[in-house]
């Protein structure tokens, strides 16, 4: 049977949701309804209970949803419930480093276990604990590791030999951080991250706003 297609921008907000439940934790409501969700995720009832709707039925009538189950629900949806996600991490530079020092992977189930550069000033030496490896053996060492998903923190005009490479190690999965578009074949999930680009997004509003 297909996989139903879910829209990009519910599996975002099924995040922001599950991030706004767990700020709960305090509380010892057993049931929270979407009217209280939407308020405090800025989003309409409506929308949040047609995206859960992809997902089975979680809420009881008149009740809304049962907090803790929904929790459960969302990690299980989102692959977070208990399952640890093998990282590489390619690029030791400052974008890099600074990845690497973000708590929040760790909290989440997405463990960096490997570092890759081709500096070899920095190969060999460790970053928090993990060493850093030559970009040269990211395969048969990412086949060794059994990696799931690859961070690419190098620069623009390296990042489509490496993300080739990254696909040849088998790994399914990239969040890429260089300031351009990747062209893989299908098979292989690809996420970028332009922050210039959000930034100029910004702008592009910002000036608009000061423009009435």
């Amino acid at each position: 049977m297909p996989q139903k297609l879910i829209p990009q921008t519910t599996v975002y907000r099924l995040s922001l949701y599950l991030r706004e439940l767990e700020r709960l934790e305090k509380e010892k409501r057993y049931y929270i309804s979407s009217r209280e969700l939407g308020k405090l995720t800025l989003i309409s009832e409506a929308q949040i209970r047609r995206d859960l709707s992809y997902f089975g039925k979680f809420g009881e009538t008149r009740l809304g949803y049962p907090r803790k189950v929904l929790i459960k629900n969302l990690r299980q949806i989102l692959g977070i419930d208990n399952r640890v996600w093998k990282i590489a991490l390619i690029g030791a530079g400052n974008l890099g480093k600074a990845l690497l020092s973000y708590r929040g992977f760790r909290e989440r189930g997405f463990f960096i276990k490997v570092i890759f550069d081709a500096d070899p000033e920095k190969i060999g030496k460790n970053l928090k604990g993990i060493r850093i490896e030559n970009i040269e053996n990211l395969i048969p060492i990412s086949r060794k590791e059994k990696l799931d998903m690859a961070i690419i923190a190098v620069p623009a005009e390296e990042a489509q030999k490496v993300a080739l490479e990254v696909k040849k190690a088998g790994i399914k999965a990239i969040l890429n951080f260089a300031p351009r578009r990747l062209n893989l074949p299908a098979g292989i999930i690809v996420k970028n991250v332009d922050l210039s680009m959000e930034l100029e997004n910004i702008s592009f509003h910002l000036k608009r706003l000061k423009c009435i």
